[in-house]
């Protein structure tokens, strides 16, 4: 175990073992699906001035808006009704101990209509949660997964090399006929510690994700879960996060002989409730590489102090590592009419962005989006419509150990970088029935004959091919439009476990594609986190 780790460990101990006696436990919200996040129409509400971009929510400050037990979906009041649709299907409590254990699967079938062949999704794992006396919350979980993808899923996984499975690691393929099946695990846990009021810690290997809107152009849950260690910090109108995680990146093998390289990052967002309608937060994070051929860097000390200024830092130090800032907002207007943003920033020079020159440095994102809840007063009837721009070269560098990236995907939006995307949704539910489509339409660039035209995050920046005359969508212009409709049934409420039928429609277009899919998929499964497959 190297110096770092034991620190890390050693610091963490010490927050548990000396405060422990100030206040109650704390644990993060189960629900991170978006389509089955039932309390958000809540947390939204500009009366409450909650701090909607951070993500996970924490539960104890959800719990003080609204509980699960007060959504009115309660079913059946019979015991064996209860365990099916509203309650953990084992659950203890004594004194200060509780646990709970449930089980997570999603059993789904889909067909191309265009072709015979079937894909399928065969999940089946566990989740424990615990309360560990007054004050530390466990949670942990399991998923074992085979999946074979029939349709523009698997070429996705060729892109994305090493058999990546979109958000889920590592896949190992098995089976002579093509497209292949794949096996895969995928885990996630945390221990989280509150030693009041004011300040939480969590100490996990799982996702977080920063900002309003269905993407995030700062810090997303895209890519595969990661160590991170985080401290929550609330006081006044103002909500302080620190996040320090490492990374893996699999395209470089590491040069004393680890299978693959690491990378770490330190991450400051401050989120200031300005008024009850208006929400401004605070971004910037540092990437840097383990190791290099000097030896082992590790975690660098220069940015574990939580409440210095990164950039600075990063300059004094005369390092090569990654820099990103970005700023989020909100306005609620009449309640519940929200409208939000970001922007982020690589890099850039003022002189170059007034040219107006296309010059390859100049590295920048935004985002704006609107949603509300219970359209033209009719209840749970919500719609979401967002607008996100990246330009060449975002979130790259001149080495893959620190890019803005991690196991071989973006931290940020699927796309990568050289595009814009549209994209919108209307959700609707009666009790437990649930209905979402959307539809989204994304312009972008694809690099060509091996050439670096800004699209790639994993192709060194000094290989640019211009150094001016830049533009989004430049090299291989490709047209998306993904589209779906859905249908489902909420079982249980406690792991959103949920039967559904839903209708996929893909169509890409450019100068050497032209594919138009569609896809139908049914099956039962706890919807608990976000997986993407809109690329």
């Amino acid at each position: 175990m190297n110096k770092s780790v034991k620190l890390s460990i050693g610091i963490f101990s010490f927050f548990i073992f000396h405060f422990s006696f100030l206040s109650a436990q704390e644990s993060n919200s189960l629900y991170q699906n978006q389509s089955f996040r039932h309390f958000d129409r809540y947390v939204y509400k500009s009366s409450e001035r909650f701090h909607t971009s951070v993500k996970p929510f924490l539960n104890s400050q959800v719990y003080n808006i609204v509980t699960t037990d007060s959504l009115n979906l309660k079913l059946v009041n019979s015991k064996a009704g209860d365990i099916i649709f509203n309650r953990s299907l084992i659950q203890f409590e004594k004194d200060d101990f509780s646990f709970t254990i449930d089980p997570l699967f999603n059993f789904e079938i889909g067909k191309d209509l265009d072709s015979s062949n079937m894909s399928y999704i065969n999940t089946r794992g566990v989740l424990v949660n615990a309360k560990l006396g007054k004050y530390v919350s466990v949670s942990t979980s399991f998923y074992e997964n085979q999946a074979r993808f029939n349709d523009y899923r698997h070429a996705r996984i060729q892109k994305l090399g090493r058999k990546v499975m979109p958000g889920q690691g590592y896949g190992k393929a098995f089976g002579d006929s093509l497209p292949q099946t794949y096996d895969y695990g995928f885990a996630e846990g945390y221990v989280s510690f509150t030693p009041s009021e004011h300040f939480n810690f969590t100490f996990g290997h799982g996702k977080n994700f920063i900002g309003d809107g269905y993407r995030s152009l700062l810090l997303s849950d895209n890519s595969f879960n990661y160590p991170y260690f985080r401290i929550t910090t609330d006081f006044w109108n103002i909500k302080y996060v620190n996040i320090w995680s490492q990374y893996q990146d699999l395209t470089v093998k590491h040069p004393y002989g680890i299978p693959f390289d690491k990378k770490w990052s330190s991450m400051h967002y401050l989120d200031w409730s300005v008024t009850d309608w208006l929400n401004i937060g605070f971004f910037e994070a540092i990437i840097w590489q383990h190791a290099d051929s000097t030896g082992v860097r590790g975690f660098d000390f220069n940015y574990a102090n939580p409440v210095i200024f990164l950039r600075p830092v990063e300059f004094s130090v005369s390092s090569p590592d990654n820099a990103i800032m970005g700023i989020n907002g909100k306005l609620t207007l009449f309640n519940n009419h929200i409208l939000y943003g970001q922007a982020v920033i690589d890099e850039f020079k003022f002189s170059e962005l007034k040219a107006r020159n296309g010059w390859w440095a100049n590295k920048w994102g935004i985002q704006a989006g609107y949603k509300t809840y219970d359209l033209f007063e009719i209840e749970h009837l919500d719609i979401q419509t967002e607008f996100n721009y990246v330009r060449p070269f975002m979130y790259s560098h001149n080495s893959t150990l620190r890019n803005y990236a991690h196991y071989n995907q973006p931290l940020a939006h699927p796309l990568g970088s050289n595009f814009w995307e549209s994209v919108s949704f209307v959700r609707y539910n009666k009790d437990r029935i649930f209905f979402e489509g959307r539809i989204s339409y994304a312009k972008h660039g694809r690099d060509t004959a091996n050439l670096n035209f800004g699209n790639d995050l994993y192709k060194d920046y000094d290989t640019h091919e211009k150094e001016y005359d830049n533009y989004l969508g430049q090299a291989e212009e490709v047209n998306l439009i993904y589209a779906t409709a859905q249908v489902a049934y909420l079982v249980n409420k406690r792991t959103n476990l949920n039967v559904y039928l839903k209708y996929t429609l893909r169509k890409e277009s450019s100068s050497s594609i032209n594919t138009n899919q569609g896809l139908i998929t049914f099956g039962i499964r706890t919807s608990l986190q976000n997986f993407y497959y809109d690329f």
